[in-house]
This record gives C-alpha cells, structure tokens and sequence, in this order.
C-alpha cells in the first residue's frame, strides 16, 4: 500500500498525524476486503483552497471538510472485479498498484468539527478519512438508506482501531 501525504500547511498535533492517516486507509481497505495492494493520496490543506476545490469540481462556493476523488466507477460499491478484466485502466504501471484515487482535507474544517463534536482532533482525522475511503470504494451517502449504510461502515472502521468519540 502506498499512502502519499502531502502538506499545503503545517499544522501541528499531539498524535501521529501521517500514522493515524496510514492506519485508517489500511483499515478501510482491509474492512471492505478489497483485493489488491493500492495507492491513495492524500492532501491536507486549509478553508480557502478546499473551498476553490469545491467550486471547481462540485460547482459548490464554500468550503468544505473534506473532498474525494475516486478513480474507479463502481457498478456495486466495493465490487473490484472491474479491475480483473483491466487491470491496465485502474493499475499504476510502475507499482502495480490499483490507484483508488485522492482525498483532500481542510484542516481548518477537522479542527473547528472536532471541537463542534466534542471529540479529538484524532478522531475526527480518522472519521474524515475512513469516509472519504468508503467513497473511494464506491460508497456514496445521496439517499437516507445510503447515508445509514456508510455511517454505519464508518463507525465500524474506527471502533476497529479503538478511534471511538470518546477516544483522544
């Protein structure tokens, strides 16, 4: 697996950051049994370039938590069979790793959610990274009976790695 992180800013905290991120997107992989050895990248940023993001992808014109940008069009979320019959399409050609896509991340926004939730930093980190893993295999939350299934898969993640609400 490869996790690349990348910093627009430096922020920071009382827990290993680049860990906690590594640890959540092996779990997430690990609980929707996805086959393949992946690649995922990460961006952590501020409020004024997610919002730019937002704008231009999502045609949406305020910031927002957290962004994901999926590499694969499931047909069934989590269904990698896709990938057997082209693996050339979804595979990096030097690793052989199947490229899952981005995730990008307002810090400004995890902090301020955090302190909403009463919760860790930590938590909401790994909160905003095991959702946007569920996105990147396939999961989307556009109705209420999607939304229960991924908070459901989201909550299942972190109590795997002890990361509860209560957890700091």
């Amino acid at each position: 697996m490869t996790v690349n992180i990348e910093r627009e800013i430096e922020r920071e905290y009382d827990f290993p950051t680049e860990e906690t991120i590594r640890a959540v997107i092996a779990e997430a992989l690990d609980y929707v049994q996805c086959p393949y050895e992946c690649n995922v990248n990460v961006l952590l940023t501020d409020d004024a370039a997610i919002h730019e993001l937002n704008r231009e992808y999502r045609n949406t014109d305020r910031p927002t938590d957290v962004l994901s940008f999926p590499m694969i069009d499931y047909e069934t979320p989590a269904d990698f069979s896709m990938v057997e019959e082209a693996p050339e399409e979804y595979a990096d050609p030097d690793s052989g790793e199947l490229l899952l896509g981005d995730i990008v991340i307002s810090l400004d926004r995890m902090e301020a959610q955090a302190e909403e939730y009463g919760h860790s930093i930590r938590r909401e980190l790994a909160f905003l990274i095991a959702h946007s893993m569920l996105h990147l295999c396939g999961f989307d939350h556009m109705n209420d009976d999607e939304r229960i299934v991924m908070e459901q898969k989201q909550e299942e993640i972190l109590r795997r790695l002890g990361i509860t609400r209560d957890a700091k």
